[in-house]
């Protein structure tokens, strides 16, 4: 397994990957702009993939950039992490997060944080070894 940076040569193994991620139910034109950013250096929005032994995305993660209140340095927000189906319980989540922690104490970040089903239980079992769960809920305003 190798992790790193999605490339544009990745795209054909990315989309299945990213489709199962949402369940089909993200928009082309949404999956279509969202590649955009992960592949554009001028986007704070980046990817990166664990690589099966024939070097074919088996697992994706992609991470925003911003800044925040009441720090001077960025945080990341890990937004999707998925590994397909096949590829499970082989450490490639794991191995995700954890170069992701590298980048960050590398360029310096404050901190990361994501959101997670509750219902997830591999999810859950992963990310309790990983990070501090904080008692908040989540809400969402919809302004489309």
């Amino acid at each position: 397994m190798r992790i790193e940076r999605l490339c544009p040569d990745d795209y054909a193994a990315w989309l299945p990957l990213w489709d199962a991620n949402n369940k089909g139910q993200c928009p082309v034109d949404a999956t279509a702009v969202t590649w955009e950013r992960l592949m554009d250096d001028n986007q704070p929005v980046y990817g990166l993939c664990a690589r099966d032994d024939n070097g074919i995305p088996a697992a994706i993660m992609h991470y925003v950039l911003h800044p925040t209140t009441g720090n001077i340095r960025p945080v990341c927000y890990m937004q999707d992490l998925f590994v397909d189906p096949d590829h499970r319980r082989r450490g490639m989540a794991r191995a995700l997060v954890n170069e992701l922690a590298r980048i960050g104490r590398r360029e310096d970040w404050a901190r990361i944080y994501w959101l997670a089903d509750g219902t997830n239980e591999a999810a859950q079992n992963l990310y309790k070894t990983l990070g501090i769960k904080l008692n908040f809920s989540l809400h969402v305003l919809p302004l489309q």
